[in-house]
């Protein structure tokens, strides 16, 4: 009988250090995901910042005169009083072709 216990114990045990063991490296593996998850947020946080900064950035330049001026510049096609505008024509085949 006292061999049937030292069986039992040996069983016992490796199946305890067997289960134990599984569930050691599967909370490896959990926590490889949530590491990796978290550095993929917390990159995508990164960038969302830097662009936030840069709208702020934007929206500052565009409130004062000198924005205003660029943006009228760029997008409407205005000019300051007294300035001279050049419009470059390009008309078709009148560039020198190519030599292949």
């Amino acid at each position: 009988m006292l061999r049937l216990r030292w069986i039992l114990l040996a069983a016992f045990l490796g199946l305890f250090a067997a289960i134990m063991g599984t569930e050691f490296f599967l909370e490896f593996g959990k926590i490889a995901r949530l590491t990796a998850l978290t550095d993929e947020r917390m990159a995508r946080l990164v960038s969302m910042s830097r662009s936030v900064q840069e709208l702020r950035e934007k929206v500052s330049f565009y409130s004062t005169p000198e924005g205003v001026a660029h943006l009228a510049r760029e997008q409407y096609n205005l000019t300051f009083p007294g300035e001279r505008v050049f419009r470059l024509e390009v008309q078709k085949n009148s560039l020198p072709r190519k030599k292949q």
